[in-house]
Parts: structure tokens; sequence; C-alpha cells
């Protein structure tokens, strides 16, 4: 492992024991095994880790959707979208919660869509392919569909997940309305 993902992993670690505002550079760098130069060489502040903790949790969401989508249809593919981010963020809840504690006490929200970008990227491909073959209506912009969709998916899923103690039948009904909404504003039932 490279130090910059050791640092990011023991700071995710420090950060969930201790939370964001009792967390020092110190703490991180102990529980990394590095010192604290090194620590400066990768991230200029405390808080500016919060950036490649959200890296993170994207590269955690681009794996799951690799393994669990490639070499489905686009029109498989979307309909098991929210499904997966969903099992993301159910897993993460944790790091996601601290990441929303951080990031807004950092100037790394101004990268967020830089850091969400292979995300979008890859959706945004997955709905050229659908749309080009007929699984989503004409009319749908996939680079603005994809963020529109990550957004959504993203926000019902912290909402579920995040925010209440929901139980597991309601998530499942929250999810599975979040997929009729899906598909009724891609057209996948007209196009179909």
């Amino acid at each position: 492992m490279d130090k910059r993902t050791t640092i990011i992993e023991a700071a995710i670690a420090v950060f969930g024991e201790k939370g964001v505002e009792k967390t020092t550079v110190s703490d991180i760098v102990k529980r990394a095994g590095i010192a604290q130069g090194t620590y400066y060489l990768y991230f200029p502040s405390r808080l500016a880790v919060m950036g490649g903790i959200a890296e993170h949790v994207v590269a955690r969401m681009l794996q799951r959707l690799h393994a669990q989508l490639d070499g489905l249809s686009p029109a498989a593919q979307l309909d098991a979208l929210a499904g997966a981010i969903f099992a993301v963020v159910e897993e993460q809840h944790q790091v996601v919660a601290l990441l929303y504690s951080g990031m807004t006490q950092t100037d790394e929200m101004r990268r967020w869509e830089a850091i969400y970008a292979p995300l979008y990227d890859w959706l945004q491909q997955v709905l050229e392919q659908a749309r080009a073959e007929g699984a989503v209506v004409g009319n749908v912009q996939p680079r603005y569909a994809a963020r529109v969709l990550v957004g959504a998916i993203e926000a019902a899923a912290e909402q579920v997940h995040l925010y209440a103690a929901t139980a597991p039948d309601e998530a499942r009904a929250h999810r599975a309305e979040l997929e009729r909404f899906i598909r009724a504003g891609l057209g996948r039932d007209q196009a179909l």
C-alpha cells in the first residue's frame, strides 16, 4: 500500500474513533506509522485528507459497480445502479458521515465534482449506450443525467442509512420508489 493510501486509511480510523474535531495530524501519523512531515507531503492540513477520503469512497463505489454490473446490458446496469450505490453507502455509512462533517470545514468541498468525475464518466457511458440501444428515451442528456442520478441515489441512500435508523423493509421500499422514479425519469418504461 502506498503512503497516501496508508494516511487516508489511518485518518478514516482515527476520525471514526475520536471524531473530526478532536483528531490531530499527530494522531493520524501515529496510526499510519509515518513521520509528521510525510503527512504534509500529501496533505497540506489536517482536514485536507477529507478529499482523499472522498476519493476512497468513490473508488469503493466504482469497484462495486464494476463487480456487480460489468457484463450486463446498459438497461440492466441502470436497473441495478441504485442497489449497488445503496449497498456501498450502507457499508461505508460511518465514513460517509464523517466526510460530511469534515468536507464542509475545508476547501476540499470545491473538489467534489473532480472527485466524483470517474463515477460520472462511467455512468455517462452507460447512459450513452442505453440511449443508443433505445433503452432510455432519446432526449436524455447523459452528461447531466449522470450527475442527477448519482446525486438522487446518494441522497436517498444517505437518508436511509445515515440520518435515521430505518427498518430494512422501509429501506427497501424507499429504494424501490427511487428505482421507479429513475425508470420514469429516463423513460425506461416508454423506451421498452
